[in-house]
């Protein structure tokens, strides 16, 4: 029997139930949906989790995709599914959540007995480090950007190899394999032993099925790799990315954008320019490095110093 909150599946059986992580102003409680999917063969855990910052729903979509499709008597081992992980940003469709005002992926590992964001944290964490791999399901926010995975633990760390493969395995076709802020799940499990990575599926208001179609073909990519699932996987060739530049506007006005999402760039290439209301150019800004157009923003209209894009740097193949 294998229990995550009051999920309780034995082997061959799917269970889904609540994991409790405190209290909403009435004094009821907060549970986040979870499911356990125990394969009638023994063999790895995985643990998924979805909308960690509440306003990136892509996840949730993959997973409300991949869970109908898993039969349990066809699959090795375990997984543990957290389906919702900012539970009070998901009811608000907001980034953050409003309790507290915290971004969650950076209250790893969180505090059992702390804010709300610790709490939920502390309880996630708990479930992603009973596993043998850990999939933490994001999205470029509603910005637009590439279908990508992150390897967030840094070069150097003991685990870097194991997640570098996990990402690849997940084949979404670019890597970002730099190290990230404290916090960060993608950061926390490894140093508990764990390869995590965190796949970023595009970005869109609401969700996007092209998206989210990558993101199940990565869950079963994973599922067949490690053997939860048969038949195997042989991943394809990727843009790996080791540098990541951000670019913003010098001016106020409206952004035209020249080189597509994924296209390559070369330095000095024109990345956008900002016009006035009327036409005018106001400024033109050119590309720093070469790389790939990885994300860019989503409305026109920027004031000064406003994010506006970001290029992938250092790029070889993996």
């Amino acid at each position: 029997m294998v229990t995550l909150g009051t999920a309780s599946a034995a082997p061959g059986e799917i269970d889904t139930g609540r994991l409790e992580v405190g209290e909403s102003r009435d004094g009821s409680p907060v549970g986040l949906p979870v499911a356990v999917v125990n394969g009638s063969q023994d063999g790895k855990t995985l643990y998924m989790q979805a909308a960690s910052d509440g306003d990136e729903l892509n996840g949730v979509g993959v997973i409300q995709r991949v869970v109908p499709q898993l039969d349990p008597s066809e699959l090795s081992g375990v997984i543990l599914i957290c389906g919702i992980v900012n539970y009070h940003a998901f009811q608000i469709a907001e980034h953050r959540n409003p309790i507290d005002d915290t971004k969650m992926n950076r209250a790893y590992p969180g505090d059992a007995s702390g804010t709300s964001s610790e709490r939920i944290a502390a309880a996630t964490h708990d479930a992603a480090v009973s596993a043998d791999l850990v999939v933490d399901l994001h999205q470029g926010s509603t910005s637009q950007m590439i279908e990508e995975v992150r390897v967030r633990c840094g070069s150097r760390h003991r685990l870097h190899e194991e997640c570098l493969e996990l990402a690849k395995v997940f084949d979404c076709g670019y890597i970002l394999d730099q190290k990230g802020p404290d916090g960060q799940l993608a950061r926390a499990a490894p140093d508990e032993g764990v390869p995590t990575i965190d796949p970023e599926l595009g970005g869109c208001v609401g969700w996007d099925e092209e998206s989210i179609r990558a993101g199940v073909d990565g869950v079963f990519n994973v599922l067949r790799y490690y053997d939860f699932l048969p038949g195997g996987y042989t991943p394809s060739p990727q843009a790996r990315a080791t540098g990541f530049e951000q670019y913003g506007s010098p001016v106020g006005g409206l952004v035209n954008f020249h080189p597509n999402l994924g296209d390559r760039v070369s330095r000095g290439d024109t990345l956008f320019e900002v016009t006035d209301v009327f036409g005018e150019r106001k400024a033109e800004i050119a590309a720093d490095s070469a790389g790939v157009f990885w994300r860019s923003r989503r409305l026109p209209q920027v004031a000064t110093g406003e994010y506006v894009c970001s290029i992938g740097t250092n790029i070889d193949t993996y």
